[in-house]
């Protein structure tokens, strides 16, 4: 397995996750606008952590692992928002919210590992 492939594969799991969300959401104006949002942060994290992986300088990883982690954040935002506003049971979000929770902080450590000269993903 390459350096990497374990978050590569929790960023996935992630996004299928993200995708049973954005289903399980509303059709109305409310639930549809959240799970354009959600759906499109969630999926987009493991997306960009790989042009992170294919980066082509330590600039560019530190650049591209920052905008997986912006995503990140994002799906956590509209996770809790969805959360609070009992858009779908409020349990049903608990785990995949301290996913992102997780998530957001290994990419965090990487983007910062990185940005001090260590070793990249």
């Amino acid at each position: 397995m390459a350096k990497g492939d374990d978050i590569s594969e929790r960023l996935i799991d992630y996004a299928v996750r993200i995708i049973h969300v954005s289903r399980a959401l509303p059709r109305d104006d409310v639930g549809r606008h959240i799970s354009g949002q959600v759906l499109r942060a969630g999926t987009g994290v493991g997306a960009n952590y790989e042009e992170a992986r294919g980066a082509e300088s330590r600039a560019d990883f530190v650049h591209k692992v920052g905008v997986s982690w912006k995503e990140a954040k994002e799906s956590l935002y509209w996770l809790k928002v969805t959360q609070r506003a009992k858009l779908i049971r409020p349990s049903r979000l608990d785990e995949i919210i301290h996913e992102a929770d997780e998530l957001c902080a290994i990419l965090a450590s990487s983007r910062a590992t990185a940005r001090k000269g260590g070793k990249v993903s």
